[in-house]
C-alpha cells in the first residue's frame, strides 16, 4: 500500500506516524490546499505521486472536498479515506457517495482496513425529496427572516437536513443576521448553475455555508449582496434552483420579499426580468406556505390583504399562518380572540399560530448573531417548535 496524506497540522505529522509505523508506504504529505491546486496545475507534485500512489487520505473539509479533487483521484485510480471532524464534513463526504468518513483521529489500523476494504457506496438521498417552505409576510417587518431562521434551526435540532435559502430581491439579510460572508457564492450561483445543468447536490454544498446547531447543521444560501444584482433571481432559476434543493435537503426554508406585485415593468418592456419574481417563483413552487403578520391592527390589516393577494397569483398550497409579537397592549384584552376572529371573518382562516414577543431572545439572537434556538421555557421558541412541526 501507498498513499498520499492531505491534512494540515498537527494531524498530518501523527497520520505519516500511524501509518508509517503499520508499514504503509508515504508517497507524500501535503496541505489540502496544495490538493487542491493541483487540480488546475499540470506536472504538479501531487500529481506525480498520485501516478504511484493506490490511495489518499484526506481530510474532507468542505474547501477541499470538490469535484474536481474527485476527478482528479478517479483519473489517477486512487481511491479516497476521508477523514471528518464535524457533521458537515461527513455530509458533504455523502453528497459525493463516497464510503463513511473516519473520524479525524482515526488510528494506523482503522484506516489501513479502510483502504483495504471492498468499495462501499455511502447512503444518498437518491430518490428522496424534501419539502420547500418559504416565509411570507406583507410590508412593516413582521419578522419574516428571524422566523425562517428560527424555523431552519429548530428543524435542524430536530434531526434533519435543513438548506435555509434567501431569495429576498428587496432587502437580503440573512449573512448579516448570521455574521456570514456576504461575499460567499450562495443563492445567485446557485440560481446561474441551473442554466448549465450543473446544479447538485455535490454542487449545493459547495456553495453553501454551514452554520452549526449542535450536533446538526444549517446549510444556509445567502442571498444579493447588492440590491442591483436582483435579475440574478429569475423566476425559471429560482424555480430550478429550489427543485435541486429538494433531493439535497429534507427542509427547504426560504426567506422571501413582501412585494407580490406582478406590474413592475412598462409595456414596451414585456419580457424584462421583475424584481418580484424571485418571491412568486418560490411562493408557487413551494409545498408549504407560511404567512406571517405583525401582532398589531396594522399588522394584522396588512395580512388579511396580503392572503386576498395571494389567493389570486398562488396555487391552492398548503398554509400555515402565524401572527408574531403577539401582546395584549397595542390589542387590549384577549388578544388573540380578536386576531382569531379578524382572520376568520376576513380572511375564512380557521387555524393560526401565535408566536409570542420575546424581544431577550431576539436580542441575543442578534447579539450571537445565531437564530433563536428552541428552548423549552422561552415563550417565542417554544411556539416556533410547535410550528415547526407542522411542516
Amino acid at each position: 500500500m501507498s498513499v498520499v496524506i492531505a491534512a494540515d497540522e498537527p494531524h498530518g505529522s501523527r497520520l505519516v506516524a500511524a501509518l508509517g509505523d503499520i508499514g504503509i508506504e508515504i508517497e507524500l504529505l501535503v496541505r489540502p490546499a496544495e490538493l487542491l491546486a493541483a487540480t488546475t496545475t499540470p506536472g504538479h507534485r501531487v500529481r506525480e505521486a498520485l501516478r504511484d500512489a493506490d490511495t489518499v487520505v484526506l481530510h474532507a473539509t468542505r474547501g477541499v472536498l470538490v469535484a474536481t479533487v474527485i476527478a482528479l483521484c478517479d483519473r489517477h485510480g486512487a481511491r479516497i479515506v476521508a477523514l471528518a471532524e464535524r457533521a458537515t464534513e461527513r455530509r458533504a463526504v455523502a453528497s459525493f457517495g463516497l464510503a463513511d468518513p473516519l473520524p479525524i483521529d482515526a488510528s494506523g489500523a482503522d484506516i489501513r482496513a479502510a483502504i483495504a476494504a471492498p468499495a462501499i457506496t455511502a447512503p444518498t438521498r437518491e430518490g428522496a425529496r424534501g419539502a420547500v417552505t418559504v416565509v411570507w409576510g406583507p410590508h412593516g417587518a413582521p419578522g419574516r427572516t428571524t422566523v425562517a431562521l428560527a424555523l431552519a434551526a429548530a428543524a435542524a435540532k430536530g434531526g434533519s437536513r435543513v438548506a435555509l435559502v434567501d431569495a429576498d430581491t428587496h432587502a437580503p439579510s440573512i449573512a448579516q443576521r448570521l455574521a456570514l460572508s456576504e461575499e460567499a457564492p450562495g443563492f445567485p450561483v446557485a440560481c446561474r448553475q441551473t442554466d448549465y445543468g450543473l446544479l447538485d447536490g455535490p454542487e449545493l454544498t459547495r456553495l453553501s455555508i454551514p452554520l452549526e446547531i449542535g450536533e446538526n447543521a444549517i446549510e444556509v444560501l445567502a442571498g444579493i449582496n447588492r440590491p442591483s444584482r436582483w435579475p440574478e433571481l429569475t423566476a425559471d432559476r429560482v424555480r430550478a434552483a429550489l427543485d435541486a434543493a429538494r433531493g439535497w435537503a429534507d427542509h427547504v426554508i426560504v426567506d422571501v420579499a413582501a412585494a407580490l406585485d406582478t406590474d413592475e415593468v412598462v409595456s414596451s418592456d414585456i419580457d424584462a426580468p421583475r424584481r418580484n419574481q424571485a418571491a412568486l417563483a418560490a411562493i408557487t413552487a413551494a409545498d408549504s406556505l407560511v404567512t406571517l403578520g405583525a401582532g398589531d391592527p396594522v399588522g394584522i390589516s396588512r395580512l388579511i390583504r396580503g392572503l386576498a393577494r395571494l389567493d389570486e397569483i398562488a396555487p391552492p398550497a398548503r398554509r400555515i399562518l402565524a401572527v408574531n409579537r403577539m401582546r395584549t397592549g397595542p390589542l387590549g384584552i384577549d388578544a388573540e380572540g380578536q386576531v382569531r376572529r379578524a382572520l376568520e371573518r376576513f380572511a375564512s382562516a380557521n387555524a393560526c399560530h401565535f408566536l409570542p414577543d420575546d424581544p431577550r431572545a431576539a436580542d441575543r439572537a442578534l447579539l450571537g448573531s445565531m437564530p433563536i434556538l428552541p428552548r423549552r421555557r422561552a415563550p417565542f421558541a417554544h411556539a416556533i417548535g410547535k410550528l415547526a412541526t407542522t411542516l
